[in-house]
C-alpha cells in the first residue's frame, strides 16, 4: 500500500516553509524547528475536552504535564499516562496537544501528558527515570486528582513509547498489575538500522536511518551503554513479571515498523498480550499530524476507541 496522498501532501508543505537545516545542527536548533513546524500546522482544540496544567515533584526536579479529560464525560475516568515522542530530544506538551486530546476524546479517559526531560541536555537515564518516576507519582495521587484507581494506561509515541515500555514494566515490577494497559504507537525499540523497515524506509518521509542514528547518539550522551540494561534496550532481558497487555500500532512506511512487531512477540513470549494495529498507509509520526490527513486522523480515532475498549476490560 502506498502513503496516503494527504500526508505527502503535508510533508511538501512543510518543507516548502520551512527550509533545510544544516546537517552539523544542534540538538537545540532541530528542537526548535520541530516546535516551529509544529507551531505552524496547528489547530484549534476541540471543544469537546478540557484541559489543564499540572506539576509534578518529583526527587530533585519538577516536571510539567498537562491534562486533558473529555468535556462529556462523568465521574472519575481511567487514567493514560502518556511521554510524547522525538527521539528522546525534540517535542514537548504543545507539539502533541492535538495528538493528546484526541485520544482523550476517542479514549473517554483522562490523559496526563508528562514533560520528561530531554537529552542531550539530560542523557540516558534522565529521561526514563523521569518516565517511571512520574507514571509512579500519578499512579499513587490518582484519587486525589479525580481519576479512577481501579485501571491505569501508560502509552506513547516512538521515543515515547520507549519510554512508556520501561516505565510499565519498571512500575509493575514494583507494584504487581499497578499497569493495566500499554499503548505504544510506532516504538523504537533496538539501535539497529540494519532491519528490513530500516532499509526499505531509510530516506522517510516522517522519519530516516540518519535522524535515527543522530537521535540515539544525543540520548546516550556519548556513553555505551551495557547491552543488557533493559531502560535501553527493552527488548534485551526476559521479564520477571509478566508485562501488561499492550495496543501496538505500527506504521508501514515507517524504519521502526519491524521494531513493533518485534515488541509484539517478546511480550508474548513473556506472557503478555499484545495486540497490534498496522497502519499500511501511514509513515512514522502520523498521530501528530492527523488534522491534516484525514486517513491519519481516521486510524487515530480507531486506535483511541480500542485503547478506551480495552482499559476498561475485565482482567
Amino acid at each position: 500500500m502506498t502513503i496516503d496522498a494527504a500526508l505527502l501532501g503535508y510533508y511538501r508543505a512543510a518543507a516548502e516553509a520551512f527550509p533545510p537545516l544544516p546537517a552539523n545542527a544542534d540538538a537545540r536548533t532541530v528542537r526548535q524547528r520541530f516546535q516551529d513546524v509544529a507551531r505552524a500546522f496547528s489547530l484549534p482544540r476541540g471543544a469537546d475536552v478540557l484541559v489543564s496544567e499540572l506539576a509534578l515533584p518529583l526527587a530533585g526536579r519538577e516536571l510539567a504535564a498537562r491534562v486533558y479529560r473529555p468535556a462529556a464525560a462523568t465521574g472519575a475516568l481511567p487514567l493514560l499516562v502518556y511521554f510524547h515522542g522525538g527521539g528522546w530530544v525534540v517535542g514537548d506538551l504543545d507539539t502533541h496537544d492535538t495528538l493528546v486530546e484526541r485520544l482523550a476524546v476517542d479514549a473517554n479517559c483522562a490523559v496526563v501528558s508528562v514533560d520528561y526531560r530531554l537529552a542531550p541536555e539530560h542523557p540516558f537515564p534522565a529521561p526514563c527515570d523521569d518516565a517511571l518516576d512520574s507514571l509512579l507519582w500519578l499512579a499513587e495521587h490518582r484519587s486525589r486528582l479525580g481519576f479512577a484507581t481501579d485501571r491505569l494506561a501508560v502509552g506513547g509515541d516512538s521515543a515515547g513509547a520507549h519510554l512508556a515500555t520501561v516505565a510499565a514494566r519498571g512500575a509493575n515490577e514494583r507494584v504487581a498489575g499497578i499497569v493495566s494497559l500499554q499503548l505504544l504507537l510506532y516504538p523504537v525499540m533496538r539501535r539497529q538500522f540494519e532491519s528490513a523497515s530500516c532499509v526499505a524506509n531509510a530516506n522517510g518521509p516522517g522519519l530516516t536511518n540518519d535522524e535515527m542514528k543522530w537521535y540515539w547518539e544525543q540520548f546516550l550522551g556519548g556513553r555505551e551503554p551495557d547491552r543488557h540494561d533493559v531502560r535501553v534496550f527493552p527488548l534485551a532481558e526476559p521479564y520477571e513479571r509478566a508485562p501488561a497487555p499492550a495496543l501496538i500500532v505500527a506504521a508501514a512506511h515507517d524504519p521502526l515498523y519491524d521494531d513493533a512487531f518485534e515488541l509484539a512477540r517478546f511480550l508474548s513470549a513473556n506472557g503478555g498480550r499484545a495486540e497490534m494495529i498496522d497502519a499500511g498507509d501511514m509513515t512514522h509520526g502520523f498521530g501528530r499530524i492527523q488534522a491534516h490527513a484525514p486517513a491519519a486522523a481516521a486510524w487515530m480515532k480507531t486506535i483511541g476507541e480500542r485503547t478506551g475498549e480495552m482499559l476498561r476490560a475485565a482482567r
